[in-house]
């Protein structure tokens, strides 16, 4: 019978390709998986961790095996690379960094001790994605590592890191199901399968047996309502009758549609999927996470109130996944084929894309599987890179005829590109109010998509603004870092959103902070910031509570924003509350101030004179009521810790007034490409932009769409955007004077 045990303590490691022939070895050090050598570095910026290929390494004694079992070696991530070498004898080889992987390494054992090394590689290649992503591409163990003895006959489990087994639920009209279940097995005579009080039996033929289960009165999975899992036993019978491996796997039963006016149905009801995005690494210990961990994450998915993750950019782990399952969160699971298109790693996108949808099938959770993110950011769409995406496509129907396939595009992909094609659904990824243009260009993009394409249906994939919560403004303002201008930014999201009841999904960029060691910004080295959560995965931002005042209507709560805002220098600020309730009360210094109705924001304007006590009170029913406190103060001057730069903003550039008849940066880039004298001007300024932007600036350059979405923007606010490295602030004056000689149309 099968035997499964933890392989994870006790491994030497050293950052060497070389393999040491016997112990005891000396200069390396001693560690317990899940590991990653780039816990520290990989986070601390300037984008200079080590990257290479390390070497784990340990002796163990054969496990016991009946007769001609076997013993299999199984890595549930080992990023990006492996090589597994037992007593010296090469045994395997994987290129991937976020799947399973299972090694048979019977024949190269010994009786006795023997030595095991495992190669992790995570160097700079063109083959395994990715290679160029804003995230760190961490190196190691980081997920556990087991040893699994089987009999000789056993469900399979080398191919692909499958699980052995595939279930695949429908649900009739009259409201049955049939569960058709696949078992594949190396060797074994039947497979005896039980599902609750069902059982059945069926012969091995062509190292298959299929199984289809009739369930009259069916449990469904209702997402967060009722994530009801049913659990499968399956038995394989040996050729002389006993039974020889036994598997078991949780799977739900629930349909899914997918509308492109109205969006996302569960079990044939209206289910609108509104949540978030995340990576799966943590301050000081990277990837290498433990399963509490995890539920310390989903505990926050929870709290929020999201119905979906789209969980970037990779294959996440199967535990997580069981958690997802388990909480009824629905899942976009995609592969981390990102930015930019490899020639050579065409096999290698196949490869995950296989591993993903073989090792993933199983979960309820999944609705789709994805096939790229931002896949022409760092390059242009090309007969190889949509050959690539089709391949991909055709792939997941062959894998699997129940889920459609998605592409995250990103924003300057033109709207009329053929990679729209590919896809059964997407989404796109647009940041207009932080990287570039207006709030309202969300807004606009959306509903000039749908009215074009109304039968296409389309998502949200990405959005957001970073904040450091050490940041903050009375005057917020896009590029500040503050939190209430994340405040602003997703107040003005979160209701487009609602308001577009065809998005068939929707997600926040990001949950938490993450590593991005190549980022320096925000006040912060090594970090995206556009998390609603840090880095710790515990201190929420303001932001936070906006959605879960949307999304999480059974926990009552008030919050008050600017807690970490004390020190204020205005005589009139302004006290904001969230809540999903409809009236809250404000009390300065123990005084009422007044209540106020509302839908999840209400604001008040108060004078300040030196040290307040804030409280916030909200009703609950039958006299309950949910309270929240902070306290400001009164200053003189402007508390300098709260700006990015460590000063007050500048608010007056310029030595004179604008001549208001004249051009300036205050002019939108689209009326100032209008004048040609002008539009000489700005056309100096955009080649050395683009030069700065390197292959990035490549792909869009003549873009359409990106012109069109960058014409609302002001020129100044475009200027802003691109930091001192490319433009200065004299070089921002001067262009301003040089405007200022120019009439306007």
């Amino acid at each position: 019978m099968r035997k499964s045990y933890h392989f994870n303590n006790h491994w030497l490691f050293k950052k060497t390709d070389q393999i040491p022939s016997s112990l005891p070895v000396e200069g390396w050090e001693e560690v317990n998986l899940p590991h990653t050598w780039n816990a520290f570095d990989g986070q601390d910026g300037g984008n200079d961790y080590w990257r290479g290929t390390a070497t784990y390494f340990k002796s163990f004694e054969r496990p016991e095996v009946e007769g001609d079992g076997r013993v299999i070696l199984e890595l549930e991530g080992a990023a990006m690379t492996a090589d597994i070498f037992v007593n010296g004898e090469h045994v395997d080889h994987h290129e991937g960094g976020y799947s399973t992987v299972r090694a048979d390494i019977t024949d190269a054992l010994q009786d006795g001790d023997n030595l095991i090394a495992i190669k992790v590689d995570n160097s700079e290649n063109d083959r395994v994605y990715p290679q160029k992503a804003d995230f760190t591409f961490y190196g190691g163990l980081y997920r556990n590592v087991n040893l699994i003895t089987v009999s000789k006959e056993h469900f399979a489990l080398i191919e692909d890191g499958t699980p052995g087994l595939k279930v695949t639920p429908k649900v009739h009209e009259d409201g049955s199901a049939e569960v058709r279940v696949e078992a594949f097995c190396r060797g074994g005579k039947s497979v005896l399968g039980r599902i609750d009080s069902l059982s059945l039996e069926k012969e091995v033929a062509d190292g298959k047996a299929e199984l289809v289960f009739q369930i009259d009165k069916p449990h469904l999975w209702q997402g967060k309502e009722d994530p009801y899992l049913y659990k499968l036993e399956l038995y394989l019978r040996s050729e002389h009758g006993d039974i020889c491996d036994q598997i078991t796997t949780r799977f739900g039963i629930r349909t899914f549609s997918i509308d492109p006016d109205k969006g996302f149905f569960l079990n044939r009801k209206s289910y609108p999927l509104r949540g978030v995005s995340m990576h799966q690494d943590l301050l000081g210990k990277g990837n290498a996470l433990s399963l509490e961990d995890m539920k310390e994450s989903m505990a926050v998915v929870n709290e929020i109130g999201a119905n979906t993750l789209r969980l970037a950019h990779y294959q996440h782990s199967q535990e997580f996944l069981d958690l997802c399952d388990e909480n009824g969160i629905i899942v976009w699971a995609e592969i981390p084929m990102i930015t930019m298109y490899m020639e050579e790693g065409r096999e290698n996108t196949l490869t995950q894309m296989r591993e993903l949808v073989k090792q993933c099938y199983n979960h309820p959770c999944i609705v789709c599987w994805g096939l790229s993110n931002e896949i022409t950011a760092a390059g242009i769409v090309n007969e190889g890179l949509t050959d690539n995406l089709r391949a991909l496509n055709d792939l997941c129907h062959e894998l699997d005829q129940t889920r459609p396939t998605t592409m995250a595009d990103v924003f300057m992909l033109e709207t009329d590109s053929p990679l729209h094609e590919i896809p059964d659904i997407e989404s796109y990824n647009l940041y207009f109010g932080w990287y570039l243009g207006e709030l309202c260009q969300n807004d606009e993009f959306f509903d000039e998509f749908h009215k074009k394409y109304p039968d296409k249906v389309i998502g949200f994939s990405e959005y957001g603004a970073d904040a450091n919560r050490a940041f903050h403004s009375t005057a917020p303002d896009r590029g500040d870092y503050s939190e209430e201008y994340q405040c602003i930014y997703h107040e003005h999201m979160v209701k487009m959103i609602e308001e577009r009841p065809f998005l068939w999904a929707t997600h926040v960029w990001n949950l938490f902070d993450f590593a991005a060691d190549g980022r320096d910004e925000g006040g912060k080295k090594g970090q995206n910031q556009k998390g609603l959560v840090e880095f710790d995965h515990k201190t929420k931002k303001d932001a936070f509570y906006l959605y879960k005042a949307w999304w999480n209507q059974k926990d009552p709560f008030v919050h008050l924003c600017g807690k970490r805002y004390e020190n204020r220098s205005e005589s009139i600020t302004m006290i904001k509350v969230y809540s999903n309730l409809p009236k809250v009360t404000l009390f300065v210094d123990g005084r009422e101030i007044g209540s106020v109705r509302g839908d999840k924001v209400f604001t008040w304007k108060i004078p300040i004179s030196g040290l307040h006590h804030i409280e916030a009170r909200a009703e609950t029913g039958k006299g309950g009521y949910v309270t929240d406190s902070s306290r400001i103060r009164k200053v003189d001057q402007p508390d300098t810790s709260y700006f990015l730069t460590g000063a007050a903003p500048v608010t007056n550039w310029f030595d004179e007034p604008y001549k208001e008849d004249f051009c300036s940066i205050e002019d939108s880039i689209g009326d100032l490409m209008k004048n040609p004298k002008a539009a000489a001007l700005l056309t100096e300024i955009s080649k050395k932009a683009q030069a700065s932007r390197g292959d990035v600036a490549k792909s869009t350059s003549g873009n359409k769409n990106l012109q069109k979405m960058m014409a609302h923007m002001t020129l100044k606010r475009m200027l802003l955007s691109a930091g001192p490295s490319v433009i200065t602030e004299a070089q921002i004056k001067a262009l301003n004077r040089a405007l200022q000689e120019i009439r306007k149309n």
